[in-house]
């Protein structure tokens, strides 16, 4: 079985492929995901990432529909102790933004819906208003570690300076101190964590959960000239076939998994995995078929030369 490694500076142990909750109450039902959620755990699994405001875009959905399913799986599996439970807090219609006491409510909302007394890693979703200083989001943050509600603190989309002032502040005041990051960061996006975010998080000690790896699907090699693809992002994903770099990635993935009889998403995941600060990409499975190519990246070590490609390519 593969083991499992800290995360960052916390005392948090997971594994190498963190299992995405977007879909659960969205493509997936509640039947659907638990058998994606068993079949994840019993590959070893034990780190899922959802978040309060999944999954709004559904009509008829009011946000919390992924948490409430993973707590129900939860407690019918009677295995809290054993499973790494990630949130995030930002976008909820009911709790929007980062006020300090829209943080605090949310986070017993979460704690409601997931039917547990603790979050292992709560998130701030995004951080996209300036005006709320970085002192008072911290310091919501802190009472909630300090209740023993939150075990672990992390960001996601938001700036390297934003970011920097966070631990400045935590490290300055020794209040709870970031441990992760999730950016969005694939072979088709690069840009949106290379540069002064992941100098951040090397410098800080951040372990970087990045989502988006698969690109909505395209880095799974399904997408090409000429096939219908059934899904809910098939459209975004097959923009990346009218780019050039798109055409690169998949042609050197397709070598690269050739050489291993792997499959390309597992290649797309195994090349995110390998990239500095990187601890655990995240990744989602609709049904229990998509599950094996993303766990598998667990057991696949690809070539420093076979690295070097595929970054060429995603150039």
């Amino acid at each position: 079985m593969t083991s499992l490694a800290k995360l960052g500076r916390s005392d948090l142990e997971v594994f190498p492929l963190a299992l995405g909750g977007n879909v659960f109450g969205w493509t997936a039902d509640l039947e659907q995901s638990f058998a994606v959620l068993d079949a994840y755990a019993a590959a070893g699994g034990n780190f899922v990432d959802t978040a309060d405001s999944y999954s709004t875009w559904v009509d008829g959905n009011s946000g919390g529909e992924s948490e409430t399913i993973i707590g129900r799986w939860v407690k019918a599996r009677g295995n809290r102790d054993e499973v790494v439970i990630a949130t995030k807090v930002a976008h909820h219609p009911e709790f929007w933004g980062l006020r300090g006491d829209t943080i605090r409510a949310a986070a017993d909302a979460s704690l409601s819906r997931l039917g547990t007394d603790r979050i292992d890693l709560y998130y701030t979703h995004f951080d996209d208003d300036p005006t709320i200083p970085v002192e008072e989001i911290i310091g919501a943050l802190d009472q909630l570690v300090k209740a023993g509600k939150v075990r672990a603190i992390a960001a996601s989309n938001i700036s390297a300076e934003r970011l920097q002032e966070s631990l400045d502040f935590s490290d300055r005041e020794g209040l709870a101190r970031y441990v992760a990051l999730q950016p969005k960061y694939s072979l088709v996006s690069r840009h949106t964590y290379e540069g002064p975010l992941q100098e951040v998080a090397a410098r800080s000690g951040l372990a970087a959960v990045p989502y988006h790896v698969l690109a909505s699907g395209f880095l799974t090699g399904k997408y090409r000239p000429g096939a219908r693809v059934d899904s809910a992002r098939a459209e975004g994903a097959g923009e990346h076939l009218r780019t050039d770099r798109g055409v690169r990635v998949l042609a050197a993935l397709d070598e690269v998994a050739r050489a291993h009889d792997a499959e390309v998403a597992t290649v797309a995941l195994a090349w995110a995995a390998a990239r500095p600060t990187v601890a655990a990409p995240i990744a989602s499975a609709r049904t229990v078929d998509q599950l094996p190519a993303l766990t598998a990246v667990a057991d696949l070590k690809l070539t420093d030369a076979e690295l070097a490609g595929l970054t060429a390519a995603a150039a």
